[in-house]
């Protein structure tokens, strides 16, 4: 489903151009794998520093440092290639997803910079500006400043933030705090990468996925709060499966997944019929598998949309958050068991 970059700006039928057509890939589905990643970070981890909370250690959503007794201050950055076409669109997704870190982790966005690399002699900068004006209509929706940034001239549109944000020192949801014999709450339904990669492909627009990606994770994290959840995560390039193996993995529980359970967007079954399976999805499950047990019926195809790399996911709770699916449960030991 790969589409090789030319010398002149892809267009679609009607002549506007395509944004997706100059990423390798798009969204969070470019992530770098996670098991390469870990190999790249392995001697970085375990640094010393006063009033860290949250560091590198269990590749959690955000760094937390305690500046004072109460109040954590929180810090991300996440940027990506062109997901969706529509300029304006992608700048929103981008937001949402770079916004979602500080949300995973129980706390609040006080402020934002930009990221950009541009591609300045081949996309025109009215398109940047929009890409920006999205980002900036989804921060605003968060009550969060955008203040500044860093851009460069790049071969491949690339957009995103850094975010700063705040919590409660005593309440951070974190990666390493789950416990067995709790459900699991996901608060958005998977299949966009699925639904990008159709897109990318063929340029058909799916608007229940752009709905689900410019969707704020605000709500939920207040929600699970509320409910007195311990750990979370938000789901993106590694997929449900990896995102919940990391989090069981760093909390030292395993779990069970109820693939009927699991709430997906509208055409994403229709679009793993059809083949339209990213490269990171596919490492996803690749890295998952060893820790995988699958029950009878469960095929192939039900791993790889469970893996499917998302792009601005929901957050998977520990605990039951109400208004939002159940979708398993933790237990003793190790592993996921997909039933």
């Amino acid at each position: 489903m790969e589409q090789t970059r030319t010398s002149t700006p892809p267009l679609s039928a009607a002549g506007a151009v395509r944004l997706t057509g100059f990423a390798h890939g798009g969204g969070c589905a470019c992530k770098i794998p996670p098991g390469e990643l870990e190999d790249a970070v392995r001697g970085l981890t375990g640094q010393p520093g006063a009033g860290v909370l949250v560091g590198l250690d269990d590749g959690d959503d955000a760094a937390a440092v305690l500046v004072r007794e109460d109040l954590a201050v929180l810090s991300t950055a996440d940027f990506f290639t062109p997901v969706v076409d529509d300029a304006y669109d992608w700048g929103r997704i981008a937001a949402a997803n770079a916004l979602s870190d500080v949300y995973a982790m129980g706390g609040r966005p006080v402020m934002a910079i930009n990221l950009v690399g541009w591609p300045r002699e081949k996309l025109p900068m009215e398109l940047l500006t929009e890409v920006l004006r999205g980002g900036l209509a989804v921060a605003s929706e968060a009550g969060c400043p955008v203040i500044g940034g860093h851009s460069i001239d790049d071969p491949e549109p690339k957009y995103g933030m850094a975010v700063t944000g705040v919590a409660d020192p005593g309440r951070l949801l974190r990666n390493d705090a789950a416990a067995p014999g709790l459900p699991l709450t996901l608060t958005k339904p998977i299949g966009v990468g699925l639904l990008n990669n159709r897109h990318k492909a063929t340029g058909e627009v799916f608007a229940e996925a752009v709905a689900t990606m410019t969707r704020l994770n605000r709500d939920a994290a207040e929600a699970a709060l509320a409910a007195g959840a311990r750990a979370a995560t938000d789901v993106t390039g590694f997929g449900l499966l990896g995102h919940l193996h990391k989090m069981c993995r760093a909390s030292g529980v395993g779990a069970v997944l109820d693939r009927a359970a699991v709430p997906l967007v509208e055409g994403a079954e229709e679009a793993l019929r059809d083949g339209y399976v990213s490269g990171g999805t596919r490492r996803n499950l690749d890295w998952v598998r060893p820790h995988l047990r699958s029950a009878a019926g469960v095929d192939e195809d039900d791993l790889l949309l469970l893996a499917d790399a998302q792009t601005s996911g929901g957050l998977l709770v520990v605990g039951e958050v109400p208004g939002y699916p159940v979708v398993g449960h933790t237990v003793a030991g190790s592993g996921i068991e997909v039933r």
